[in-house]
């Protein structure tokens, strides 16, 4: 299979259960010569299970800022490369707009391959109306909670965002605090079940 060389591929992993891949995605990284990954371990789960041996870069937040330069250099002598997330789409609440926005600069083409996304069943399963949302990411731990949760309060648009489930009963009482009573909440979690 021929990729247009000079290209970064932006591919969606599953969300829970490893057969929710696209056909595509899984062309590309059998194709690519170099996968970006937020986590190795939880990428080689995925790899290993669809026989792709491909060279595996760690590429989180924490290393993000120092490896760009590197990545940018290998696109640019011709490598394909491709970046996955531990779960979803890259760049949704996961590193990714960085190297993107990089590419974008240097002239490189992306390609965002569509894919598994969270936040989208949950969003559909909600039953909420979906015409308009507010997708908010990942909440601060601290700072700016009140803030965005008082702007909130004004928002008549379906809101979307992420918690961790050890935050979720903290965050619950807090929107009880700032929400009008009326708020319709919906928690949604295993969205799509591991196998």
């Amino acid at each position: 299979m021929y990729f247009y060389k000079m290209k970064l591929y932006v591919v969606p992993t599953p969300i829970g259960n490893l057969k929710d891949i696209t056909l595509r995605a899984l062309d590309v990284l059998n194709d690519v010569d170099i996968i970006l990954a937020e986590d190795t371990r939880t990428s080689k789960v995925l790899l290993n299970h669809y026989q792709i041996n491909k060279p595996l870069w760690s590429y989180h937040q924490h290393n993000e800022h120092f490896i760009l330069v590197k990545i940018i250099n290998e696109i640019l002598i011709g490598k394909k490369i491709a970046l996955i997330s531990d779960a979803g789409t890259p760049a949704i609440s996961d590193p990714g707009f960085l190297l993107v926005r990089a590419c974008i600069k240097q002239n490189i083409s992306v390609e965002c391959l569509p894919g598994a996304t969270a936040f989208v069943p949950a969003l559909v399963l909600s039953g909420f109306p979906v015409q308009r949302f507010l997708y908010e990411g990942f909440l601060p731990l601290k700072k700016g909670r009140q803030t965005i949760f008082k702007r909130w309060n004004e928002e008549d648009n379906t809101i979307v965002f992420y918690e961790s489930p050890h935050r979720l009963l903290k965050t619950l009482n807090e929107l009880k605090i700032y929400l009008h009573e009326q708020r319709r909440i919906a928690v949604c979690r295993e969205l799509s079940k591991k196998i």
